[in-house]
């Protein structure tokens, strides 16, 4: 009798911890799918791009109109899976919970730096957006190129503007980083403040890449979690080498 007491508390224990598991792990999947979702209407309202991704286009109008915020689209080549809009706010919070239509949400939002401009004529611009463990969403992706025979087969990723350009970035650096690293740098005193800058970030990647850089390189730097470490961050770093 008191082996079936204490077999029964056991079950109901075990099935409370169950119960909790799969409440909290809907929690974290449920808005991580809503989000998923927005995100995938929004790609269906602004971009028209042909079945293996020629022709890409992005409506900004319709853009703007959900989102003033607006300033960019990010692209790169599959399989990374990073396709979304850009926007920027007066502080570098607001998009951590808040999606493209500003809905709360844990996926965010793609954002700009808010000590950057919106035109992409700063040295370094620099661009955040989370990485997810259990969804290949927003920047979650940025992490294959930890291989550089990933960055070799993929090595451009693409900035559409309002304006009309199509700014196509070759990456030059991939590696974690401290979160308050020397690559966070915006604003260069001199050109050779900045080549010093450039040094440090080749330095500072897993691999190195033949790809040029001088004083007049414009970069972006693209900056997401690990997953591992709240001091750390993976950063991937990529010079303009075409606009049109």
């Amino acid at each position: 009798m008191t082996f079936d007491i204490v077999s029964g508390v056991i079950l109901i224990a075990a099935v409370c911890v169950f119960v909790f598991s799969i409440y909290q792990l809907g929690m974290i999947l449920i808005p991580r799918y809503m989000g998923g979702k927005e995100y995938d209407e929004i790609k269906d309202l602004a971009v028209t791009a042909d079945g293996d991704g020629a022709g890409f286009s992005v409506d900004f109008d319709a853009l703007l109109d959900i989102n003033p915020d607006t300033v960019a689209w990010i692209r790169f080549d599959e399989p990374s899976i990073i396709n979304y809009p850009v926007v920027k706010s007066a502080d570098n919070e607001e998009y951590l919970t808040q999606t493209f239509s500003e809905n709360d949400n844990t996926l965010g939002s793609i954002f700009m730096d808010m000590n950057n401009h919106d035109d992409f004529s700063d040295k370094n611009t620099i661009i955040y957006g989370h990485h997810l463990n259990v969804s290949p969403d927003m920047f979650s992706r940025l992490h294959l190129y930890e291989d550089e025979e990933f960055c070799q087969e993929h090595p451009d990723f693409y900035i559409y503007t309002p304006s009309g350009e199509v700014r196509t970035y070759t990456v030059f650096m991939a590696g974690i980083v401290h979160a308050t690293a020397g690559n966070y740098q915006i604003e260069f005193e001199s050109d050779e403040e900045f080549e010093e800058y450039l040094e440090m970030c080749r330095e500072s990647s897993n691999y190195q890449v033949d790809v040029e850089l001088d004083p007049e390189s414009q970069i972006v730097t693209l900056s997401t979690c690990t997953g591992d470490r709240r001091d750390e961050r993976f950063l991937l770093q990529g010079v303009l080498t075409a606009v049109d």
